[in-house]
C-alpha cells in the first residue's frame, strides 16, 4: 500500500511545481519547491498528504555559475526529465525495501557483534562471550605488534608474572624471552648500535634511541643545558630603556585619599553604643594619675626573675704590672733584639700586646693606639663566651667497674702445664678423657691413636688406623670401659688393655653379645660388624660400624649420658651426615629427612630428651620423644665452630670462627645472655667442667681462656662469669692453634690438643 501512495503524492507535487513555477532566479540551479511555513500553516498540508512525509529532493552540488555556463537553455527540460526519473526510482526502491523487510527478521538486526553462549571453565555456569574486535584496514592500531595498554603504572608489579600487560582487546601480552648475561654481551659485540639503545620496561625490549635523545643524554652527562637551541649568552633586550619606553606602574603604594572614605553605618552604631555607655556611667574612664614632682626612673636592663640560676660574672681583665707603667724599671725595657723579635712575631702569638716604654712624666705619655681594638675584642669575648656553670659528676672511675671476686678466692683452676705428650710431625685434632679421669686417648691426622695416663703421661698402648682420625670419645658409662674412634666412613669400638676381668666381660657382652638382637623392621644402610668375645683382643676393634658410602669423615661423636646412644656427624651433606646409633639394639637411624643448612655439631641434653643441632648460624633444639622443634637460638655468629651444654642443662655456650663466645640462658631467651670476646682469632673448642664451676675455650691464637662460671638455683640471680687465667703453651702451626680441650672429670685439670702435635695437661 505504500507504493501507490508515494506515487500519487509525487504526481501532486509535480503538478504543484508546474503551476506555481515562476521565471524568477533562485539560489539553487533549479527550483526545488520548498516552502517555509509556520506551525498553523503546516497543519493543512499534513492532512492533504494523508500523514505521509515528503522526501527531500536531491540538491545539485554544482554552483550557480557552473550551471548557467554549461546548460544555459535546457534547464526547464532537464527539470522535467529528472523529476520523472526520481519518481520511478522511488517506486522501485520502496518495493525492494518492502520485500527485504519481509525476509529479514528482527533477530538478525544486531548493532553489536553476536555473542556466543559457552560454559565457564571456572564456575561451570553459562556465560556470553563476544568475538574480538577486529580493526579496519585504515585503523592506525592494526599495524602495531600487540602494544601494551597498561598505562602509566609501576612495571615492577608484573615482575613475578609471565605477562607484562594487556593489549587493546584485553589479552595478555606475554613477556618476551631474554637471554642471560652472556647472550647480552654477544649481542653488544655483533650489533654495533646496541650501545645506542635503551630497555623499555613496558615493551620488555630494547628500543634504539634517536639522534635527538642521544644528544640530550650527552648534554646531561657533560652538565650542559639540555635544550640545544638555548643560548645562555644572548644579548639583553632593553625593554624599558629609552624615551617613551619607561615603565608606568598601574599600582601605587600611596595611602588612600580622604575623598574616597565612606563612613560605615555599623561602625557608627558601635561608637554610639560606647558613647551612651560612657554617659550612663557603665563604662568608667581611666583614673587620673596623681601628679608628683618626683622623677620616675625605670631599670630597663633588669630581667624578669626566673627559676634558672644567674649567669656567672664576666671574668675580670688582668691587672697591669710594672711593664705597663709609664716609667718602668730598666729591667722591663726590651732590648733591640727583643723589640725586633716582637715585631716579627704574629699578633696572635705575642705574649704582650705592647712594648714597655719609658717616659719622664705622665703628661708626655701619648694616647694608646690599640685602646679601641682591645675594648672591642673584650666586648666580643663577653658576648660570645657562654657563662654557664656546669656541674661535673664527682664519680670515681673505679666505681664503674663491676666488682668481681679475686681469682685467688675462686681456686682451684689450672694455672700451669704439668706434662706434654708428643705426636710427631702431625696435628692432633681430637682428645678424650675417661670417665674416671685416669686415662687419656688422643688421635692425630696420621691415623695414630695413643692411650696414656693423665698423672705421669706414660703411653700404654698405640693403635694404627687407615686414614685420618676425625674424632674419638670415651663411653660415659662406668660399668664398662671402651672408646670409639671415627675414621673414614667407619666407627671402631676399642677396648683398652689391662682391664679387670668383670669389667672386661661386661664390656664384651655389651659390644659383642652372644645372642644378637633381632633385626629392626626398618632396614638401615649402616652395617654393624662385631668379633666374638672369645677371639677379641685389645689389638683390634671388637665392633665396627660402616657408615653409608660417600658419608665422609666423621668430625664429631656425641654420647648420651646413659651410654646407649651416640650420634655422629660426617662431613658429607644430606641426611647421611647425622646418624644416631643404639648399641643395645645394634641399629642406626637418620633423625632428619631434610636438614636446613650444613650441620656442624650435635649434643644430647644431660637430663631431658632434647637434641641440640648446630648449623652455621643457628642452634635448633628438638624434642626426640615428641619429634618436634622446640626452639631456635640465634647466636649472631657467622660460623659456629664449637658447642657445649652445662651439666645442669639450663645453659649453653657456643663458639664461632669470628672470635665470639656466646652464653645462652635456655630459660630466658633465644638471644645470647652474654657475648665474650677474649680471643684474637677463631674459637676452636669450648667445654664445661662436669663437677667444678669452670669452663674453658681454645683458639687459633694458641691460648686457652679459663673462666669461672657459677650458676645459681635462684632464677632471679644471673650467672657469675669471671675470667681467671690465660694458658699459653701451644705453638701456632699454619694458622691453627689449640684444636680441642677436655676437662678431667674429677680434678680441676685440663687436657688440650694442638696443631703443633702436642697434647698437654694443665694442672692447678
Amino acid at each position: 500500500m505504500a507504493g501507490p501512495r508515494v506515487n500519487g503524492n509525487s504526481k501532486k507535487r509535480k503538478a504543484a511545481t508546474e503551476e506555481h513555477a515562476q521565471p524568477e532566479e533562485t539560489v539553487f540551479s533549479h527550483n526545488v519547491g520548498l516552502e517555509m511555513q509556520s506551525e498553523d500553516e503546516g497543519s493543512e498540508g499534513d492532512e492533504s498528504d494523508n500523514g505521509e512525509v515528503d522526501e527531500f529532493p536531491e540538491i545539485d552540488p554544482r554552483s550557480d555559475s557552473e550551471a548557467d555556463e554549461e546548460y544555459p537553455g535546457d534547464s526547464a527540460e532537464d527539470e522535467e526529465e529528472d523529476e520523472d526519473k526520481d519518481d520511478e526510482e522511488d517506486e522501485e526502491e520502496e518495493s525492494e525495501d518492502q520485500s527485504e523487510d519481509d525476509d529479514i527478521s528482527d533477530d538478525d538486526l544486531h548493532i553489536f557483534p553476536k555473542a556466543k553462549t559457552v560454559t565457564s571453565d571456572i564456575t561451570g555456569q553459562l556465560k556470553r562471550v563476544f568475538p574480538p574486535i577486529e580493526p579496519d584496514y585504515d585503523s592506525d592500531s592494526s599495524t602495531e605488534e600487540a602494544p601494551n595498554r597498561v598505562g602509566n603504572i609501576p612495571m615492577h608489579w608484573y615482575d613475578e608474572l609471565p605477562h607484562v600487560g594487556y593489549d587493546i582487546n584485553g589479552r595478555k601480552v606475554l613477556r618476551p624471552a631474554r637471554g642471560d648475561e652472556l647472550d647480552k654481551f654477544l649481542e653488544t659485540i655483533e650489533d654495533p648500535n646496541s650501545w645506542t639503545s635503551a630497555f623499555d620496561k613496558k615493551a620488555q625490549a630494547d628500543k634504539p634511541l634517536t639522534a635527538e635523545e642521544l644528544d640530550l643524554i650527552r648534554r646531561l652527562q657533560e652538565n650542559e643545558i639540555p635544550d640545544a637551541q638555548y643560548d645562555p649568552y644572548e644579548p639583553t633586550i632593553e625593554w624599558f630603556t629609552g624615551k617613551g619606553k619607561e615603565e608606568i606602574m598601574p599600582l601605587s603604594g600611596a595611602p588612600e585619599p580622604k575623598r574616597r572614605w565612606v563612613p560605615s553605618i555599623w561602625e557608627k552604631q558601635k561608637v554610639m553604643k560606647i558613647v551612651r555607655a560612657i554617659r550612663q556611667g557603665r563604662i568608667l574612664p581611666n583614673k587620673p594619675k596623681t601628679a608628683s614632682d618626683k622623677a620616675q626612673f625605670y631599670a630597663i636592663w633588669n630581667e624578669e626573675p626566673s627559676a634558672h640560676p644567674a649567669p656567672l660574672p664576666a671574668p675580670k681583665p688582668r691587672l697591669p704590672t710594672h711593664a705597663a707603667s709609664y716609667n718602668p724599671p730598666e729591667e722591663y725595657l726590651p732590648t733591640e733584639e727583643e723589640r725586633k723579635r716582637w715585631e716579627e712575631t704574629e699578633k696572635e702569638d705575642r705574649e704582650q700586646n705592647f712594648l714597655p716604654q719609658k717616659y719622664s712624666a705622665l703628661r708626655l705619655v701619648p694616647a694608646y693606639n690599640q685602646f679601641i681594638q682591645e675594648r672591642f675584642s673584650r666586648q666580643l669575648d663577653l658576648y660570645l663566651a657562654p657563662r654557664i656553670q656546669r656541674t661535673k659528676l664527682q664519680i670515681d672511675p673505679n666505681s664503674l667497674i663491676p666488682k668481681l671476686p679475686s681469682p685467688n678466692s675462686l681456686r682451684p683452676f689450672p694455672v700451669y702445664k704439668s706434662l706434654s705428650v708428643l705426636h710427631a710431625k702431625t696435628r692432633v685434632r681430637s682428645v678424650s678423657v675417661s670417665p674416671d679421669g685416669a686415662w687419656v686417648v688422643s688421635g692425630d691426622e696420621s691415623g695414630n691413636v695413643s692411650l696414656w695416663e693423665v698423672i705421669v703421661g706414660k703411653e700404654v698402648k698405640r693403635w694404627k688406623f687407615d686414614g685420618k682420625v676425625g674424632a674419638l670419645e670415651w663411653c660415659p658409662r662406668t660399668d664398662v670401659v671402651f672408646f670409639v674412634v671415627a675414621t673414614e666412613e667407619r666407627l671402631h669400638f676399642v677396648i683398652p688393655p689391662n682391664l679387670p676381668a668383670p669389667v672386661l666381660f661386661a664390656t664384651q657382652a655389651v659390644l659383642s653379645p652372644a645372642n644378637l638382637p633381632p633385626a629392626p623392621a626398618t632396614p638401615s644402610p649402616v652395617k654393624w660388624t662385631s668379633v666374638s668375645a672369645a677371639s677379641s683382643s685389645s689389638e683390634k676393634p671388637i665392633l665396627t660400624i660402616d657408615l653409608p658410602p660417600s658419608s665422609g669423615l666423621p668430625k664429631q661423636i656425641a654420647w648420651h649420658r646413659k651410654g646407649d646412644y651416640l650420634s655422629t656427624i660426617s662431613s658429607g651433606e644430606g641426611q647421611g651426615g647425622v646418624w644416631i646409633h643404639q648399641i643395645s639394639r645394634r641399629h642406626s637411624q637418620a633423625p632428619f629427612k631434610k636438614v636446613k643448612g650444613a650441620v656442624q655439631l650435635v649434643l644430647f641434653h644431660p637430663t631431658k630428651p632434647h637434641f641440640f643441632v648446630a648449623t652455621q648460624r643457628y642452634v635448633r633444639i628438638y624434642n626426640l620423644a615428641e619429634q618436634k622443634l622446640l626452639k631456635t637460638l640465634q647466636a649472631g655468629i657467622r660460623w659456629i665452630s664449637s658447642m657445649d651444654v652445662h651439666p645442669l642443662g639450663d645453659h649453653l655456650i657456643v663458639g664461632g670462627y669470628d672470635r665470639k663466645l656466646c652464653w645462652f640462658d635456655l630459660e630466658l631467651s633465644d638471644k645470647p645472655y652474654k657475648i665474650l670476646r677474649y680471643h684474637s682469632r677463631a674459637v676452636r673448642s669450648v667445654h664445661f667442667h662436669p663437677t667444678y664451676p669452670l669452663f674453658a675455650s681454645s683458639s687459633d691464637d694458641g691460648s686457652i681462656q679459663i673462666f669461672h662460671a657459677r650458676v645459681y638455683n635462684d632464677l632471679m640471680t644471673d650467672p657469675l662469669i669471671v675470667p681467671l687465667k690465660i694458658l699459653r703453651g701451644h705453638q701456632v702451626n699454619e694458622g691453627l692453634g689449640v684444636l680441642q680441650i677436655k676437662w678431667v672429670p674429677r680434678q680441676p685439670w685440663l687436657v688440650s690438643a694442638g696443631a703443633d702435635g702436642n697434647v698437654a695437661v694443665w694442672c692447678s
